[in-house]
C-alpha cells in the first residue's frame, strides 16, 4: 500500500466549503500552537482539511532537509535529538500491562467531534465511544509504541502535538476515504501530518443499537505497520533507506506475533518466514512470495525510487524489504545487528544514499553481500536469486 508521504501532491482537500476556506485563512494568522488547538476543536474531516490548507504538507524529503545530526529547531528553540538506544538488549517479549489512562477530552455532538486521550495517543473520532471501548483498542497502540521504543534501533521518532500522537477515527468507510484513506485499506499513515487515520471497523469497533462495542480479539496487522511508521525517525526515510528499510522495519514489527497487548519477539523468526513465504501463521496475513524469489540487483533495490517501490510490485517489494531488514537484524555477521546499527547511526549523523549504505556494506562488494544473503536465507527455507 502506498504510504502517502507526499500527501499534498496526491490528495485534494476533503471539503470544498467557502466557510472552511475562510476559517483556514483566519487560522493562518495564529501561532502554530494556537492553530493546533483550533484544529483539534473541529470534526475529523474538517481537521484534515485545515491541516492541508494551512500548509502543513511538506514532503518527507523536505522534512529531512531541516533535521541535522545533533539538533532540531522548533518554534525558534534548539531541541536535542533523542539519543539512540543502540546499546540496549534485544527484547524477548514486550507487554503493555498497564492502564492506558483513557481521558475524555471533548464531546461535541453538534459537530461530531469526540476526543479521547491515552498515555501517548490522542484519538479524534466522529462518534461518541465509551471509555471501555477506547481503552480496549488503545492497548494495541500503546503496546506498539512500547515495542518500537524497546527495539535497539533508535525508533525514537514521531511528532507529538501537545504531547500526544494523533489518530483520527471514522465511523463510516466513505468518510475515511474522503479524508484520504485508500479504498479497502485498514488505515494509513499520513507522513506530512504525522497522523494515522483509521476506520473504526479496522479496530473491531461496531455499532450495537445506539452505542458501540469492541471485538477485543481483533488485531489488525496493517494498523501496527502504520503505527510503526508514525514512530520512525525522519532520518530513516532518507535516500538509501526509504523503501527497503522504512517499510522493512514496519513489516518486521507487523510480522511479530501480537495478542492482547503482548508482542512475542524472541520466537518471531518462524512467523517472519511464514509472513514472507505464505499468508502468515494461521493466515493472519502475509506477502505470500513463495519459497523461491528472483529480485533485482541489491544496489538497485536499495536505491529504488519510492514511487517505484510502492508501484505495481508493491507487495513483492514489501516482502523483500522484510527479508533484507531481517537479514541485517539477525543473520548478518554475528547476528547482533551491528552493521545495521552503524547504518542507522550514519543516517542520524546526516549521511544518505551510497554514503550511508557504505557503512552497511562494511567493505564488502554488492555481489559478495548478495551471496551472503542468499546463503543465509536458503538455510531458512527461502531461495533468493539476484538478477545480475
Amino acid at each position: 500500500m502506498r504510504r502517502y508521504f507526499n500527501f499534498h501532491k496526491r490528495i485534494v482537500p476533503v471539503v470544498n466549503d467557502p466557510c472552511l476556506q475562510a476559517h483556514a485563512t483566519r487560522l493562518m494568522k495564529l501561532s502554530h500552537r494556537s492553530r493546533m488547538h483550533a484544529v483539534l476543536r473541529c470534526s475529523p474531516i474538517a481537521a484534515l482539511f485545515f491541516l492541508t490548507s494551512l500548509g502543513w504538507s511538506e514532503t518527507w524529503a523536505n522534512r529531512s532537509e531541516r533535521v541535522t545530526e545533533t539538533e532540531r529547531v522548533s518554534a525558534g528553540e534548539v531541541i536535542a535529538v533523542k539519543p539512540a538506544n543502540f546499546d540496549a538488549p534485544w527484547p524477548k517479549k514486550v507487554s503493555f500491562n498497564g492502564d492506558p489512562e483513557i481521558r475524555t477530552i471533548k464531546q461535541d455532538k453538534d459537530n461530531n467531534c469526540f476526543i479521547y486521550e491515552s498515555a501517548n495517543y490522542r484519538f479524534v473520532c466522529d462518534v461518541r465511544l465509551s471509555q471501555s471501548v477506547v481503552r480496549g483498542f488503545a492497548v494495541m497502540f500503546e503496546a506498539s509504541h512500547l515495542y518500537c521504543r524497546e527495539l535497539p534501533l533508535g525508533l525514537s521518532g514521531g511528532e507529538k502535538i501537545d504531547g500526544k500522537y494523533q489518530i483520527i477515527l471514522f465511523e463510516k468507510e466513505e468518510d475515511y476515504n474522503k479524508a484520504g484513506g485508500p479504498s479497502g485499506s485498514s488505515g494509513v499513515f499520513i507522513g506530512a501530518k504525522s497522523t494515522v487515520i483509521v476506520p473504526l471497523t479496522s479496530l473491531g469497533v461496531r455499532p450495537v443499537g445506539s452505542s458501540y462495542m469492541l471485538d477485543r480479539d481483533k488485531a489488525n496487522q496493517t494498523l501496527i505497520h502504520e503505527i510503526t511508521h508514525q514512530l520512525t525517525p525522519v532520518e530513516y526515510f532518507k535516500s538509501g533507506a526509504v523503501g527497503w528499510f522504512s517499510e522493512g522495519i514496519a513489516e518486521y514489527v507487523t510480522a511479530t506475533p501480537y495478542r492482547n497487548g503482548t508482542f512475542k519477539v524472541v520466537s518471531n523468526f518462524d512467523d517472519i518466514c511464514a509472513y514472507v513465504i505464505d499468508f502468515g501463521k494461521g493466515e493472519r496475513g502475509g506477502r505470500a512470495l513463495g519459497k523461491s524469489v528472483r529480485m533485482p540487483p541489491l544496489k538497485e533495490f536499495f536505491m529504488m525510487d519510492y514511487d517505484d517501490f510502492t508501484g505495481s510490485k508493491a507487495n513483492f517489494n514489501y516482502g523483500i524489504a522484510l527479508v533484507l531488514t531481517t537479514y541485517f537484524l539477525h543473520l548478518d555477521g554475528e547476528g547482533d545487528s551491528a552493521r545495521m546499527k552503524k547504518f542507522l547511526a550514519a543516517l542520524r549523523d546526516g549521511k544518505s544514499g551510497q554514503d550511508a549504505l557504505d557503512t552497511l556494506l562494511d567493505g564488502r562488494g554488492y555481489e559478495d553481500l548478495e551471496k551472503s544473503i542468499t546463503k543465509a536465507w536458503k538455510r531458512k527455507g527461502l531461495e533468493i536469486k539476484f538478477a545480475n
